[in-house]
């Protein structure tokens, strides 16, 4: 699983974007779409092993956070922002199986409390 995050800044009408931490992509464009689908397809170059999944989020007007994540489980994975980006789940139930104790735990949790432990009831 590869995860590529990208700072993004706009001057003078364009756009510019370059990977933090350990990598070397960069990419200009004139409009934030424009952007995300030039990084996203530098990042499946350096790793195509997945699933595609990406998330734009500005900071400011002029700067924003762009992350692609490529690989790993498409279902339960949220990153934030109000960025579009495909997502294809992967092959073989494996995000089925990742489900599974999730929302046996979230059964857990939802059980309704007992009126008789507090000595009142709502419709007395």
């Amino acid at each position: 699983m590869g995860v590529f995050t990208f700072v993004c800044r706009s001057s003078s009408n364009e756009w510019s974007a370059k990977q933090i931490s350990d990598g070397n992509i960069e990419a200009s464009a004139s409009s934030t779409f424009e952007l995300q689908r030039k990084l996203v397809q530098s990042a499946l170059s350096a790793d195509s092993s997945g699933a595609v999944q990406s998330s734009f989020s500005y900071v400011t007007p002029s700067s924003a956070v762009f992350q692609v994540v490529i690989g790993g489980s498409a279902g339960g994975a949220f990153f934030g922002g109000g960025g579009g980006g495909a997502v294809a789940a992967p092959a073989g139930g494996a995000t089925a199986a990742a489900e599974a104790p999730a929302a046996e735990e979230k059964k857990k949790e939802e059980e309704p409390e007992s009126d008789d432990d507090m000595g009142f009831s709502l419709f007395d």
